[in-house]
């Protein structure tokens, strides 16, 4: 029996972009590719891709065993929730039906983030955090986050790497960081972390330091976030056992840069539009971090959250399985130009 795969989150930025990479690539042979879908139009333009849609509601037990067995489904692609561990558990116990049914080795990845490895959620940030480190889970377990949502978050990561073990499941902790870039698929052009930058920096009409010093971040070009989902993918395929439970976490990343940096980059790029009002970057003052709340929709507690802290989360285990990175960490800041007027394109402005 060869491997069928289902990808989640299809029409989002990074589930879109790695579906429509996904025949850029030879990967070795496997049986069907699925892609859950909640329309009709999402159905259709799945299938440009060779992909079968499926429709199910995630969060129904009994409507995931459904699809996962009666599918003969091996391999999940799940990048709908990284805050809440229950559906991921619906579809490691589908999984685990099907393998005891087929014989065939069963694979489960959860798309998580680089915050839940962060000093938002706790984790050591006085050195290096390697995703290949012997004793990354352990370290997991023990995080106590500052910020209370994230707890829910490091169990969720924690919960499903647990779970797969206990039924005998292959589970991969997957983190992208600061992805940039437009997104390759058919839903959702945008990230994350650049939009709220640019959206503060218009709600202020001025880019604001949200830290002291120049703390880092891992940056990934969403390009590379999906060639990294996809070397893994292969070597799943290969048969090469690629790591997985407690020593398989991956961080889609090519290296670091300062918070500062890219602040400094994007009010440049907005100060050019006039849509600051001015291009230098301070510290953010009680009225700038409400302004800042205002136009994202955050109390004022989680603008920090959303827009700064410090991450020493650092990427080896993708290299060890072949993936390459193609844009070195500072092609973030050579391509804020390009970020911002795809993002005010994206937002109507």
């Amino acid at each position: 029996m060869s491997h069928r795969i289902l990808i989640t989150g299809a029409s989002g930025y990074l589930g879109g972009s790695l579906l429509a990479r996904w025949g850029s690539v030879a990967l070795p042979p496997y049986d069907r590719l699925y892609a859950l879908v909640r329309t009709d139009e999402q159905a259709q333009a799945v299938k440009r891709y060779s992909a079968e849609p499926l429709r199910f509601e995630v969060n129904d037990d009994a409507a995931v065993r459904e699809a996962i067995v009666n599918n003969k489904i091996t391999i999940v692609y799940y990048l709908v929730d990284a805050l809440s561990a229950k559906p991921q558990a619906s579809f490691i116990k589908a999984l685990a039906e099907v393998k005891e049914t087929s014989g065939i080795d069963v694979h489960f990845l959860h798309t998580t983030g680089a915050k839940i490895f962060s000093s938002h959620a706790g984790a050591p940030t006085d050195r290096p955090l390697y995703d290949t480190e012997e004793d990354l889970y352990d370290i997991q377990k023990a995080q106590r986050p500052p910020v209370p949502l994230m707890q829910e978050a490091i169990d969720a990561n924690n919960a499903v790497i647990e779970r797969g073990e206990a039924l005998g499941v292959r589970t991969y902790i997957f983190a992208p960081c600061i992805v940039y870039g437009k997104g390759e698929g058919f839903g959702n052009p945008i990230s994350i972390q650049t939009v709220a930058i640019i959206k503060a920096g218009l709600g202020a009409r001025r880019v604001y330091s949200l830290d002291a010093g120049r703390p880092t971040w891992p940056v990934c070009h969403v390009i590379d976030n999906s060639t990294l989902y996809l070397e893994l993918l292969r070597a799943i395929l290969a048969g090469k056992n690629p790591g997985s439970g407690k020593h398989g976490y991956y961080l889609a990343s090519s290296g670091s840069v300062a918070w500062a940096d890219l602040y400094a980059a994007i009010a440049r790029s907005l100060a050019k539009r006039g849509l600051v009002d001015d291009p230098t970057v301070e510290q953010a003052s009680d009225e700038g971090l409400a302004q800042m709340a205002a136009a994202l929709g955050y109390p004022k507690e989680l603008v920090h959250w959303a827009l700064g802290g410090e991450c020493t989360f650092t990427a080896k285990h993708g290299e060890q399985i072949g993936w390459k990175p193609q844009y070195p960490p500072h092609h973030i800041l050579e391509a804020a130009d390009d970020e911002v007027e795809l993002v005010l394109s994206s937002l109507g402005h």
